[in-house]
């Protein structure tokens, strides 16, 4: 564990002071939800190993873990979107970050284009009709950014 996290010891520390003492999973990952700092809008959820986490706090900007990938991977660093940290929260038995950001550039976060990579609804409830396939709907329509002219016609690893 990293320097700058305490060792977890009791309920109350982790829940009550002012200790920093995350929660990392038996993967040795914590899970990280990402929004825009002036609208609330979710832009994305993903995972920090401890390097990741101690990397974003310094820097101030997004750090995450990518799993299928095995590394770290710096926010923007190859896409020039970086997301610049306002807020980071965590939450009550601190296994889950916050982070509030803005996103340099085009505003997207999404590397297939979108502004959130939450672009598609599921439909639901008196919406679903089980006799048919579920089929997603889109909620942002336009890209912000053309990712073959950023990352190239490699097909995105984290997906195949």
């Amino acid at each position: 564990m990293s320097e700058i996290f305490q060792e977890r010891k009791t309920i109350e520390q982790v829940e009550e002071a002012n200790e920093l003492a995350p929660k990392f999973n038996e993967h040795g990952l914590i899970s990280v939800v990402t929004t825009d700092y002036a609208t609330g809008e979710l832009l994305m959820q993903g995972y920090m190993n401890a390097e990741a986490l101690k990397q974003t706090i310094e820097k101030g900007q997004a750090v995450y873990y990518s799993r299928s990938r095995k590394v770290l991977w710096h926010k923007g660093a190859t896409s020039g979107l970086y997301q610049d940290i306002k807020e980071m929260r965590i939450d009550d038995d601190q296994d889950c970050i916050w982070l509030r950001v803005t996103v340099t550039g085009s505003g997207a976060s999404c590397h297939v284009g979108y502004r959130s990579c939450f672009y598609r609804t599921v439909p639901n409830g008196k919406d679903f009709d089980p006799t048919k396939p579920i089929e997603l709907h889109y909620v942002e329509t336009e890209k912000t950014f053309d990712p073959k002219e950023v990352y190239g016609d490699v097909p995105n690893p984290t997906i195949l």
